[in-house]
Formats: structure tokens, sequence, C-alpha cells
């Protein structure tokens, strides 16, 4: 059992957990995620770790409410329990020891972003973040990152920062030379939005996958993703992929799949008062 010690709410329907999980935390690496179970027979949730504190043994989790089972997970309070975590999981992200990178996060996006820019400032490369939400509501993780480099934010109603799309901004920023890799982390328009961006450059992309996953061990394979023409399976193969080789267009379909399940899930919820 893992103890809850904090909840917070980041933006309208994102929530950070600061979660004990000793073990997790002496070993994880930038990019890795845990599933999680917030009680038994609950679904098996992937969540990428946001942070992690090695000498307080706690990991911290971003969940962002959009089906049942994850406002169910968020509705935990300090002093609650998660039944299961599970992880370190995936591979680490392969990171430089110099030069410059951008980091671009879109949404809770952000906040997986976050360990890669931390990795990124610890090897002493150069760190430009590129952060955007809806509005200033919904902006996270602003603060953190600045603490680790240059960090820029769109807002795609002007209320905050810049006024339009992080790509308009990594256009502004590629245009001034120097960048040597970028990642990317959002919904998927946009990592595929930020790959298409950086290809007539030749700059290297990493994008984080977040496709249908249920053991994170390869076994089931719900997690498949076509890479350079070759499948992968993203729990075990990535998370991270070079994002000119994913197949965008089957990733968004694959998405797609369960969404009349998660429907009728929270319309049962309503029904005996959960939701």
């Amino acid at each position: 059992m893992h103890t809850i010690l904090s909840n917070t709410q980041l933006a309208p329907n994102v929530t950070r957990l600061t979660v004990t999980a000793p073990r997790i935390a002496q070993i994880r690496q930038a990019g890795q995620f845990v599933i999680v179970r917030s009680g038994p027979g609950a679904e098996r949730i992937p969540l990428t770790i946001a942070d992690a504190d090695a000498a307080a043994g706690t990991i911290t989790l971003v969940i962002q409410a959009v089906g049942q089972s994850t406002k169910e997970l968020v509705a935990l309070q300090p002093g609650e329990e998660l039944r299961d975590i599970v992880g370190p999981l995936g591979r680490a992200t392969e990171l430089p020891e110099h030069g410059h990178a951008v980091c671009v996060g879109g949404g809770v996006g952000t906040a997986v972003v976050h360990p890669i820019a931390q990795g990124l400032a610890r090897a002493g490369v150069q760190v430009t973040s590129i952060i955007g939400g809806r509005s200033r509501e919904w902006v996270i993780f602003e603060e953190e990152l600045r603490a680790l480099g240059t960090t820029i934010v769109c807002t795609d109603d002007g209320s905050y920062g810049r006024h339009g799309f992080v790509t308009d901004a990594l256009r502004d920023v590629l245009a001034a030379g120097g960048v040597d890799a970028v990642y990317a982390v959002g919904p998927v328009p946009m990592m595929r939005a930020v790959a298409e961006v950086t290809r007539p450059l030749g700059v290297h992309t990493i994008v984080s996958l977040n496709p249908i996953m249920i053991d994170g061990t390869g076994m089931c394979g719900g997690c498949r993703v076509s890479i350079g023409g070759e499948t992968k399976f993203a729990c075990v193969d990535g998370p991270e992929f070079d994002g000119h080789q994913v197949d965008f267009d089957e990733l968004r379909d694959r998405l797609g799949t369960y969404r009349q399940y998660e429907q009728a899930a929270q319309d049962h919820a309503c029904k005996m008062g959960q939701g």
C-alpha cells in the first residue's frame, strides 16, 4: 500500500499526487513511468513519474481526470492509499551531455517534460522549455521549469504569456539556431505538429507516446505502435521514440478504440451517484 501525502489541483482537471514509493523514488530515471491501481479490481493506469524525492521516499504523479478511473484516482485524499504501484517501467530518456535542448509541453504533457528537463539540466545541457495551455489556468509546472532554464509560456487565448501555439514559439527558437534536440510531450496532434516543424531542419526530435497500456511488460500488445514501419511496444521499447518515425495516424486511431466503453462506465457511475 502506498500512502498519499498530498493532493493538489494544478488545473481544472489536472491533479498532482505525492505518494510514498521509496524503492521507486531511489531508482527512477527521466522518462520512466509507473502503473497504479487505486484498489482491488481497479483499472491499471499508466502514469509518468513527474518528480521524485529519494530522501523522502516519494514520487509525484500528475493525473488528468478524463475517465471514470482517473476521476476516482484524483478523488483520493492525503492519508488514503493506493493499492499498487508498479515500476519504474519503460526505457529512460536518452540524454545528451552537452548542447542545447528544447522541451515542449502541451497541457498535462508539461508534467511529463519536467523530469526530462531536470535530467538535461543535471547533465549540463542548456534547456529551453516551451509550455502551453488553453488559457492561464491550464498552464502547469511553469515555476519548476523556470528553475531549470529559459521558459516560454503560450496560451491559445492569449490570457497569459505568448498568444498562440507552442509550435509558433518553437519555430522562433529554432530560427535562432543552435538547437541540438527537441523533446515533445502532449496531445497527439501537438506532438505531430512539433515533429513536422523540426523535420525539415533535421533536428533530432523525441516524443513520449501514450497508447493504451495494460500490463506494462509487453505481454498484452495493447500499446503497440508503428515506428519507422516496425511494430514496437511503448511499455518496453518506449515510451519515447523518434518523432519523425512515428505513425501518428495509427496512434490516433488506437487511442479511440475504447472510447465508447469509457463513456458507458461514466454513465453507469453517474447513475450510481459516483460521477
